[in-house]
This record gives structure tokens, sequence and C-alpha cells, in this order.
């Protein structure tokens, strides 16, 4: 498949590069359900493994559900931004960003439901942030210094997302269908397709897109490269 170069917006982000100011840097990745989003953010993070990065889902902070049955939390709309406790995620990425470290909690797909156990998250020079609906929400788009969007084809998503809830969360294929096609493909029209207008980056095709993540990596590493100057300095 050839590759295709990312449509790069100069100047759309509303931050300013603040990472001279000593603060993190926050890259947001967002795009559909199967778009490839979470692999691009997943090679970032491992060209990076001398610490100086971190990766938060959003995934991680669909709402605690205990007060509900098994039965009702498998029919939660996972796909509407009210699914999300974005007032935790806020709260945990201004914790990271004043450089203090996070309890992030851990969302079990299987029982739809948060676990009782965290992860510690320390915080690092640059914060990866990836999620479907993170460019939803105004006051977390607003801390972002990069907006990514992974732009991918419809019918590629749907195979990505029905062989991962098939082999990942032991779903069986009628039910990733049914869902595909009442909830996710409106919600994805609704919600998750309208925030593109807010990115800095588009990238077509995902984690096989080299032009784009080979550009990301650059900007990131001078980022990097940035920060240690003035720290010397």
């Amino acid at each position: 498949m050839r590759e295709r170069a990312p449509a790069v917006r100069p100047g759309s982000s509303k931050r300013k590069e603040t990472w001279s100011m000593g603060h993190p840097v926050l890259i947001g990745v967002a795009g559909g359900s199967g778009s490839g989003k979470t692999t691009v953010a997943r090679e970032l993070f491992r060209q990076f493994q001398n610490d100086s990065v971190a990766m938060i889902e959003q995934d991680s902070y669909y709402k605690d559900q205990s007060h509900l049955s098994l039965e009702e939390r498998s029919m939660t709309n996972y796909d509407h931004p009210f699914a999300f406790d974005n007032d935790l995620l806020l709260f945990h990425l201004q914790e990271l960003m004043q450089r203090r470290p996070i309890q992030k909690p851990i969302y079990d797909f299987k029982v739809h439901n948060r676990k009782r156990e965290t992860v510690l998250v320390e915080p690092k020079d640059v914060i990866i942030l990836e999620g479907m609906l993170i460019l939803e929400d105004p006051r977390i788009r607003d801390m972002m210094d990069i907006k990514v969007f992974v732009d991918t084809d419809a019918d590629v998503r749907i195979v990505r997302r029905i062989m991962r809830d098939i082999e990942e969360r032991g779903r069986s294929l009628e039910s990733v269908v049914n869902q595909y096609l009442n909830v996710v493909r409106p919600m994805h029209l609704q919600f998750i397709e309208p925030t593109k207008r807010y990115a800095d980056v588009i990238i077509p095709e995902g984690g096989y897109n080299r032009v784009a993540l080979d550009l990301l990596s650059t900007k990131i590493r001078n980022i990097l490269l940035e920060k240690q100057q003035l720290s010397n300095a």
C-alpha cells in the first residue's frame, strides 16, 4: 500500500509551545474505533525508551459502574462521550502537567467495569494521550500541544474492531456486528468524525503510515532536545 503524507495544519493548535517553561508536552492521538490510533500511539511510545514519554489511554477512564448489574453494564453505550469520566481524566492530566504522579484506573472490558487496582504513572517530558473522543471535550483538547487524528476507511475499521473484540474481549461475531451497526457507526458520525477539524495533523492509514510516524517522532525528539538544552543553560 502506497504511503500518503499526513495532512498538516500549521498554527491550528490553540496552545503555544510551552515546553520551554518546564511543563510536559501533551500529544493527543484521536480517531475512530479500529482506526489504528493505538498503533500510532504505541509506536511513538516504543521509539522513546529512555523514560521521557508516558502514555495515557482514554479507555482507562470509562466510568465506574459498580452500582449496575453485569447485564446493565453490558448495555452501556461505550462510544458516547458520557461513557467517559472526563473529570478524572482532566484532573490526572493536570497533575501530570504539574509533574505530579497519578494512579491511572484499569478498565476490565470483559466485566464492563473498573478494577480495584490502579497503575502508577510518573510525570514525563512528553505525555501521549490516546483515545477516540479525546478531542471532543474542549477542556482536554485545549491542553494539548499537538493534536493528531488517525483517519482510516470505515470498512478497515470494522474489520479491525471485529477481530479485536472477538480475540481480546471474548465477544461473538453477531454481538460485535450488531453493536457496530446500532451504536459504533452512528456515534462515530455524530461525535468522533466532527472532531477531525480540531486536529493539527491528520494521518491516513494509521500505524502503517511511516511518513507520519517519522514526522511525529522527529517533532518529539526536537522537543526533548530543546528541553535538555534549556535545562543545561
